[in-house]
Parts: C-alpha cells; structure tokens; sequence
C-alpha cells in the first residue's frame, strides 16, 4: 500500500504536460509488448522449428529496437537530445530484414490460406511498428509519408524479386500502405500533440512572466510621472537658492528653499498615492479574474457568498466589505488563485466568503490539487506554518495590519484548504458591485 501512495503521489505531483508526455512515451513502449505477445508468438509457433525460434527472436529483436528508438526520438523531439540517428538506421534495417524473412517465407501454394494469413500478419507488424518508430525522428509530414512510400515500394520489389503471385504481391502492398499510414498518422499526431501541450505550458509561464514585467514597467513609468518633473523643480530651486545665499539674498533664498520643501512634502504624498494604488486591489476584479484564469486552464470554480450580501438571496450577491478588507481579500484570492494554477493538479476550486456584521469576514479557497513537494505548506499545531513560500508571508503581514490571519495546509479527502480572517467594525457595511457569479463547473450558492 505504502508503494501504491508513493506512485499515485508522484503521478499526482506531476504537471499535466509531463502527464500527457508519460501517458505518449508509454503508449509507444506497448506497441513493442504488441508486437512480441500478440503476433510475434503466434507467427513463431505457427512456423516449423527452428525457422520460427529465429522469427521470434527477430520480432523481439525488432520490438525492443523500435521501443528504444520511439522513446528517444520523441526525447529528441522535444528538444531535449541529438537525433537518435544510429537507432533510426538499426530500425530500419532491422525492418528491412524481417519484411525479406516475412516476404520468403510466404507458402507457394496459394491455398495455404493459414500460413498466408501468419505470414501476411508478420509483415504488417515489421513495416506497420517499423514505420511508426521511424516517423517520430522526423519533423515534416511529407517526410512521414515519404517513410510510407519507400516502405511500401520495398516490399514490392522484394515481393516482385522473390516470385510471388500477383494476388499475394497486391495483398502485400495494401496491408503495408493501410497498416504504414495507420500506425504513422497514429505517433506522428501524439508526437506533436505532446510537443504542442508543453509549447502551451511554456506560453502560460511566458505570459504571465510578460504580465509581472508589464506591470513593474507601468509603475516604473507612474514613479518616473510623479518624481521627474518634481525633482528637476527641486534641483534648479536649490541651487538657484544656493546661488542667493552667496549673493547676500538670504530673503529670497529662504524664499526658495521654502517652495523646495512645499514640492518635496508634495512628492512624497503623490509617491504614497501610487503606492497605495499600486498595492490596494478590489476583491470584485480578483474574483472575476480567478474565475476567468481557472476557467482558461480547465478548472471547475464555484463561488459561495453567505452574509449581508448574500441574505438578500438575489443570483447576483453583494459583499458589503470595507475598502481596506477588500484589498487585503483581493490580495488572498490573487495569491490563492496563483498557488492553485502553480503548485498544484486541481480540477475544481472553492471560494467560499462568509461576512458577519460586527464580527468578522472569512475568506475560504480549497481546491482538490495538493501542492507538489516543496510547494506545501504545513501548518503547526498553533497555525503557523512550519514553511512558507513568499506569497503566503506577505498575505499574513497584510491581514496581521487588521488583525487577521491566515492558515494553510492539507485537509482530509485530499484537498488544500486556505482559510484568511479579517475583524470587522460593529458599524454595518456599504454594498459594494455585485460579483458575477457565473461557475464553470457546478452551480452558484448564496
């Protein structure tokens, strides 16, 4: 069992690109177990001994080429490796070979419909599983076809040279084309479905690098708004009163230095201004933004809303919250939502925000994806958390500034559970906009 919660726990732990990759490399490593249980026994036992022990041991041979070949090729696909070249030639000359061994070993009475049918099915399992291998060390799709064409072109000639019959020549070559074109659609699709879901992670991580990067370049810009020209007016009023001073002018200097205190008093209001606007965040926009980025990435959000809003039981509730709660809730939901889509494998997040007047307003998020090793934060018997990440830090400072908190942590069934409470004033609450609550999964409950 202990064995059994390791595997599920690192499967669980693994992004879902890297799933569908394991899940692909996989799928290739049957096809060799295909082709050795299901064809290459039967063949082998179907055929007089000791022709059918070196057929076996050609399929296995074969099997465990192609398997080696498809892994490192879908590795060099991915941008990780070299082309395995020296595997891709014993592939196909491995194939070549047992398409020449299936090809004479075809009977030469052509009612010996059983050990046609072996033969022909031996065929189609060298060039069929051969092809599928070749097709993943290859980029363009005319390649891939070309692959096909070449095959199919070999086994005739080769069937052509041996003598066979035009009925056994044609079903050669339709069971090729038909089997080659199958199994090479079949790994060429997952080959660039794979390098497409990793180019698609890579986007998200990329976008929200660009979005980081946007924003300190907009407060960059606000903080150069506010500064610059106040700072030019400082630095020529200073010296311009310098120049004063020298001059006996200690009136007019006064004067100056005067105004250089006003702009500087004044500077430092607007740059706590933008500070301010920088940091406050309203928790309608991080709702509906939660709700919008877990939608994106396919995952179920559900919103419940109980308190002063959500007593009046309209579809489209209202939180009555001040202006300094909703910013430090916003700043829980962002975080929470950001930890959901980063550390962990959820398919469904809860937002859950009980207000109750004169008391105070909590703030639940649980999703059912546990954050990966490292990323998990353990709370201690007293709420504080053994370790932290930055984020989570920050979110307790900003609530310990109101008298809040903030705990995280696993709870049963497998879930991860964030749980911020803020105090709130005796004196009622002002409705703020009303939130959309609109789920992607399962329904709205006030």
């Amino acid at each position: 069992m202990a064995r059994v919660r390791r595997a599920t726990g690192s499967w669980a732990g693994k992004s879902k690109p890297a799933k569908v990759e394991i899940y692909t490399r996989w799928s290739f490593h049957l096809f060799a177990i295909v082709e050795v249980g299901a064809i290459g026994v039967v063949v082998g036992s179907r055929t007089d001994s000791p022709v059918g022990g070196w057929l076996l041991l050609l399929v296995c041979a074969h099997a465990l080429v192609s398997a080696a070949c498809s892994s490192y090729s879908l590795t060099w696909a991915l941008g990780r490796r070299a082309r395995p070249s020296r595997l891709i030639a014993a592939t196909a000359v491995l194939t070549a070979i047992g398409c020449v061994a299936a090809i004479s070993l075809f009977p030469a009475d052509p009612k010996n419909v059983e050990d046609a049918t072996s033969v022909s099915s031996l065929l189609v399992t060298f060039v069929g599983f051969g092809l599928a291998s070749l097709v993943i060390g290859v980029r363009r799709v005319r390649s891939m076809l070309l692959a096909v064409l070449a095959a199919t072109v070999f086994v005739a000639l080769t069937a052509l040279v041996l003598g066979l019959s035009p009925g056994a020549l044609l079903g050669c070559v339709v069971g090729v084309v038909i089997a080659g074109l199958a199994l090479a659609f079949t790994t060429g699709f997952s080959v660039w479905l794979v390098r497409s879901v990793w180019e698609l992670d890579s986007a998200r991580e990329l976008q929200a690098r660009l979005a980081v990067a946007e924003e300190r370049l907009r407060f960059g810009r606000d903080m150069h708004d506010v500064m610059g020209r106040n700072l030019a007016v400082i630095a020529l009023k200073s010296e311009l009163a310098e120049q004063l001073a020298r001059r006996g002018g200690t009136e007019q200097a006064a004067e100056q230095m005067a105004e250089v205190q006003r702009i500087a008093q004044e500077s430092q209001r607007e740059v706590r201004a933008v500070v301010r606007g920088y940091r406050e965040v309203d928790l309608h926009t991080e709702l509906e933004g939660a709700r919008g980025v877990l939608k994106a990435a396919g995952i179920g959000f559900r919103l419940d809303l109980e308190g002063a809003g959500a007593a009046a039981g309209s579809q489209d509730a209202a939180v009555g919250l001040a202006p300094d709660v909703q910013s430090a809730l916003g700043w829980v939901v962002r975080e929470a939502a950001t930890n959901v889509l980063r550390h962990g494998d959820a398919r469904h997040c809860t937002v859950r925000l009980t207000v109750r007047e004169g008391a105070d307003a909590v703030l639940v998020v649980e999703n059912d994806g546990l954050p990966e090793q490292g990323a998990l934060v353990r709370a201690g018997a007293a709420g504080t958390p053994r370790t932290a990440g930055a984020g989570l830090a920050g979110l307790r400072e900003r609530l310990a500034t109101l008298g809040g908190t903030l705990d995280a942590g696993p709870v049963a069934g497998a879930r991860f559970r964030l749980t911020a409470r803020v105090p709130l004033p005796s004196s009622p609450v002002q409705p703020v906009q009303p939130v959309e609550t609109a789920p992607v999964s399962g329904e709205v409950t006030a």
